[in-house]
């Protein structure tokens, strides 16, 4: 790998039945042109601090991945990294808790998909300071509780996605504020009884997909929201999401 110094895209993939720790991980010199870094089923805390330095990475995926305690003894500061990112994938890591508040240092950040990370329960205060944000999937992240009030400052956000976050009870108070909002993904948030008032400020948003359960809740403020089109979607049960993993 020494002399792979064009290499632009990485994928390391475990197919074993418990997760690879990996050791000897490149050094950011030898992978100077790297923009594209997938790992899945392996442990990351032994490689966290090769993976800080590669300064021109614009998108990370962690599949299946140990990821929870990967970044606690780095003392490289996370603002000063990954100048270039844009785009983190965390899916269908079980040991993940809570996104490091660190992690809102990358101001550049335009994409955060976690999906199925089921032990998840808090998001940093420190969300707003994403404010070039316009992508935020939180899907099927069944132990979240709530939103930071902090979400009002993501005024470019686009797209958010609460897709079976089954412990949500309420949405921050200033969701109003997310004036570039189009579109809301909120199948299975079966706790959520109603929206706030400021959601009437939403005048960009154009689709709300929904169930029935939630979809009378955006009924009542649709003679405020010209464009918004609700899409009701009715319950599938099967198995199909087992052989979907995003690259």
């Amino acid at each position: 790998m020494e002399r792979m110094s064009r290499l632009t895209v990485l994928l390391v993939t475990n197919y074993g039945f418990t997760r690879a720790h990996l050791e000897n991980f490149p050094l950011p010199s030898q992978l100077n042109n790297l923009k594209r870094l997938r790992l899945e089923n392996v442990s990351i805390p032994s490689i966290a601090t090769s993976i800080l330095q590669l300064k021109n990475l614009q998108k990370i995926s962690m599949i299946m991945c140990e990821i929870g305690k990967a970044f606690e003894e780095c003392t490289i500061s996370i603002s000063n990294t990954w100048p270039n990112l844009n785009e983190i994938n965390i899916e269908y890591c079980d040991d993940l808790v809570e996104i490091p508040a660190r992690v809102c240092g990358l101001i550049h950040l335009k994409k955060i998909n976690l999906r199925y990370c089921q032990e998840l329960v808090t998001l940093p205060v420190e969300l707003g300071n994403l404010t070039n944000l316009e992508v935020l999937r939180l899907q099927s992240c069944t132990q979240l509780v709530q939103l930071p009030e902090s979400i009002s400052g993501l005024q470019e956000l686009r797209f958010l996605d609460l897709s079976d976050c089954v412990e949500m009870d309420h949405f921050p108070e200033r969701l109003g504020d997310l004036c570039g909002l189009r579109k809301i993904r909120m199948m299975g948030c079966t706790a959520i009884s109603e929206l706030p008032p400021s959601v009437m400020d939403l005048v960009q948003l154009e689709c709300v997909i929904c169930d029935d359960e939630t979809a009378y809740l955006w009924n009542l403020y649709k003679d405020y929201l010209d464009k918004l089109e609700i899409v009701v979607v009715k319950e599938d049960i099967n198995l199909n999401w087992l052989h979907k993993r995003s690259a």
